[in-house]
């Protein structure tokens, strides 16, 4: 492997997230916002890593006896590219020699973060678990060997059902980990399809001095439906969380506090304790 192909830093931690092996879990928590990583690591008992580099701030310590990594992403799925590769390559390359091990190991992530409803049935201060991502994003193209992974009825219909323009990056959908969402099967999550936008106005039909593609799409979505599962929200990472972990043979699961909701245009400015309680569900759980 090409030097250019995975970089690594002068101390041999790996490009972007300046972790080496030994720094993580095999339990990840990824949040968008570096600032709500020590928000989080406040529930430690101990903590064992701190380090950080531009958006990723990385915290690993214990809760209740249990090790786990609290990570930030920062916005996008372009920045959950460079996370989960890295995360994986930290487990699963050797990051001096550029060698893949043959035994890969398995890592679990849950993303922690925000979102915006676009049903009224879906209100602010809920919580949302995606039982399937949809990508408006078009990242899961650029890699091959996916097309097993992809709900592609549900891309498919979504897509006629919107009359998708050819100028914009197809729809793609994949499921959460089952075995992620059953450890919360007794929690009052609400549960549906999560839209991951590639940007917050228009990608997300806001309308400030430009106009969208689609001024009825938030609409469209919300009337949306296919074997019983409608959509419930929009955010901005979950698409590739789901697609790159099932390549990787990663488990993935996203759980959202609604803090806005696109029907009623209520909006929670201090969702901050709303946050730490659902991070508190899923360390009680993970």
């Amino acid at each position: 492997m090409k030097k250019t192909e995975l970089i690594t830093n002068s101390d041999g931690s790996v490009f972007h997230l300046h972790l080496k092996p030994g720094d993580i879990s095999d339990r990840i928590i990824i949040v968008g916002d570096p600032g709500r990583v020590g928000f989080l690591a406040e529930l430690f008992d101990e903590i064992r890593v701190q380090k950080e580099n531009r958006e990723f701030r990385t915290v690993t310590g214990y809760y209740k006896g249990s090790e786990i990594t609290v990570i930030s992403s920062g916005i996008g799925t372009d920045n959950i590219d460079i996370l989960v590769n890295e995360l994986d390559a930290l487990v699963n390359i050797n990051l001096q020699t550029g060698e893949v091990s043959d035994n890969p190991v398995s890592l679990s992530f849950i993303r922690i973060g925000t979102s915006g409803g676009i049903r009224e049935d879906v209100p602010v201060g809920s919580y949302v678990l995606s039982e399937t991502a949809v990508g408006f994003d078009g990242l899961l193209h650029f890699y091959e060997g996916y097309d097993w992974l992809l709900d592609t009825a549900l891309a498919d219909m979504l897509a006629d059902y919107l009359e998708w323009p050819d100028t914009l990056s197809y729809p793609y959908a994949v499921k959460a980990s089952k075995e992620l969402m059953e450890l919360f099967q007794n929690e009052n999550f609400i549960r549906g399809i999560t839209v991951s936008a590639p940007g917050f106005y228009a990608p997300q039909g806001r309308v400030l001095r430009l106009g969208t593609f689609d001024n009825e799409i938030n609409r469209k979505l919300s009337e949306f439906s296919l074997r019983g599962k409608t959509i419930t929200n929009y955010e901005m990472e979950i698409s590739a969380v789901y697609g790159l972990s099932g390549l990787l043979g990663h488990r993935a699961l996203t759980v959202c506090a609604v803090i806005g909701n696109r029907v009623t245009g209520e909006f929670m400015n201090d969702y901050q304790p709303l946050i730490r309680d659902l991070a508190v569900k899923i360390m009680e759980n993970f």
